[in-house]
């Protein structure tokens, strides 16, 4: 009787490990994690806005990064309403020096390591927390203004978005630190249904082959896959783009 009793738990608890698993197979260096009783977790979610025509990427110059250009978008923000869930897990969000405004409120931040399960659940549920098109859009007016083309900002307005895919990075380790970084990317394109849509996407492939613009320019697949345009840096998650997978390392921003 005790056997069976005994034999029916360890079975329980099989499966229940076995399903735990499978249910996160895809999230196994994250779960390993959970087992730390020390040590943190570095992570953002971010959304990255695809403009393209046959093989060419529009690519926005990085203003911390010189000479480095990358896809429009950016970090998810958080309002104030998720401030106790994000205290709960432990959330402390990472801000660089002099930007500590402009950073402000950006889901890019420290967990202890344990945690880092708990807040991807946490961001899944998408409330207190910008959508990604609002993400998409508030990152799109700013850039188009630090790129130097503020009159394109109203064919911004009412864009709508087409999910290409969903991308998880990491946990992977991070360069000269103690510590693992994990990052989330959704890839975005827009809709191109309305004069305005169509008229923004033409007006940014034009100026990114235009050899007199700067901050805006057009490159391939292959430019992509390679981490160069040219003398242009590209950003490591604009392989993302065109993929699941990560080719090159960060290139390290102005602190």
């Amino acid at each position: 009787m005790l056997g069976n009793i005994i034999a029916g738990l360890i079975t329980a608890v099989i499966l229940a490990v076995g399903g735990l698993l499978w249910n996160h197979r895809r999230r196994l260096g994250l779960l390993r994690l959970t087992t730390r009783r020390g040590g943190r977790l570095r992570l953002s979610v971010a959304v990255l806005l695809r403009v393209r025509d046959d093989d060419g990427y529009v690519l926005i110059h990085h203003p911390y990064r010189p000479n480095a250009y990358g896809p429009p978008g950016g970090v998810v923000k958080y309002d104030d309403h998720a401030r106790r869930a994000l205290d709960e897990m432990g959330f402390v969000e990472h801000r660089s020096a002099g930007r500590t405004t402009e950073m402000s409120h950006d889901l890019r931040g420290f967990v202890p390591a344990r945690r880092g399960l708990a807040f991807l659940r946490w961001y899944e549920k998408t409330t207190d927390r910008e959508t990604p098109e609002q993400c998409l859009l508030r990152e799109l007016r700013e850039e188009l203004a630090e790129a130097g083309h503020p009159e394109l900002i109203p064919l911004a307005a009412s864009l709508r978005f087409d999910r290409v895919r969903a991308v998880e990075d990491g946990p992977r380790p991070t360069p000269g630190k103690d510590y693992p970084t994990l990052r989330q990317f959704e890839v975005y394109d827009i809709v191109t249904n309305t004069p305005q849509a169509t008229q923004l996407v033409t007006r940014l492939l034009a100026l990114g082959r235009d050899p007199a613009e700067n901050q805006i320019i057009v490159a391939s697949a292959a430019d992509l896959e390679n981490g160069r345009c040219g003398s242009h840096l590209i950003t490591p998650q604009s392989a993302f783009l065109i993929g699941n997978r990560r080719i090159h390392e960060d290139i390290p921003a102005l602190q």
